[in-house]
C-alpha cells in the first residue's frame, strides 16, 4: 500500500468526490433524483449519528469509500453491531492493497466502540472478491446472508 494513504471519515464538501468515486461501484447504476433530494438525503447522512462514510484519501484524491452504520443494541450485553456497505476503490488504486486498509481502519473503528460483530453483503460471486474481503478480516462461513428486494423496482 501507499505510504501516504489517509483513512478518515468524509467531509462535508466531498459529496460530488463520493458520487464520481461510486461510479465504480456500479457504473449502470439507476440516475440519481433531482438535486434538492440529492440534498436532502446528504444531509441526512451527515447529521445521522449512526452513519460513517469512510475514506481512503492520497494525493488530495477520495480513491476508495465505503459506509458504516453503528447499531446500538440490547442483545450481546449492550454491544454494538455494525453494517458496511457501498464498498468501493477507484479502478484504478485497486490492487494496491488500500481497499483493504480501509477496510481494517474501520474494523478497528468498530471494536474500539465494543461491537460484536461487524457485517457486510456482497453480490459479487468471483473467488477474488471473497478473498479481499477475507483477507481485510471477514469470514464467509460464519453466518448465512438474505436479502429481499421489492418485485416492482
Amino acid at each position: 500500500m501507499q505510504a501516504d494513504v489517509v483513512f478518515r471519515t468524509i467531509h462535508q464538501n466531498e459529496r460530488d468526490q463520493l458520487l464520481a468515486l461510486f461510479h465504480h461501484l456500479n457504473p449502470n447504476d439507476l440516475p440519481l433524483p433531482e438535486q434538492s433530494v440529492v440534498d436532502e438525503i446528504w444531509s441526512q447522512m451527515m447529521t445521522n449519528p449512526v452513519i460513517d462514510i469512510f475514506v481512503a484519501e492520497t494525493d488530495g484524491q477520495l480513491v476508495a469509500t465505503c459506509t458504516l452504520i453503528l447499531v446500538p443494541n440490547l442483545t450481546r450485553g449492550g454491544r454494538p453491531y455494525a453494517f458496511i456497505e457501498n464498498v468501493v476503490t477507484h479502478a484504478d488504486y485497486r490492487q494496491r492493497g488500500i481497499g483493504t486498509g480501509l477496510l481494517k481502519h474501520i474494523l478497528d473503528h468498530c471494536w474500539e466502540r465494543d461491537c460484536y460483530k461487524v457485517m457486510l453483503l456482497t453480490g459479487r460471486h468471483d473467488e477474488a472478491t471473497h478473498r479481499f474481503y477475507e483477507k481485510a478480516g471477514f469470514s464467509k462461513d460464519t453466518k448465512t446472508g438474505f436479502t429481499a428486494y421489492r418485485l416492482d423496482h
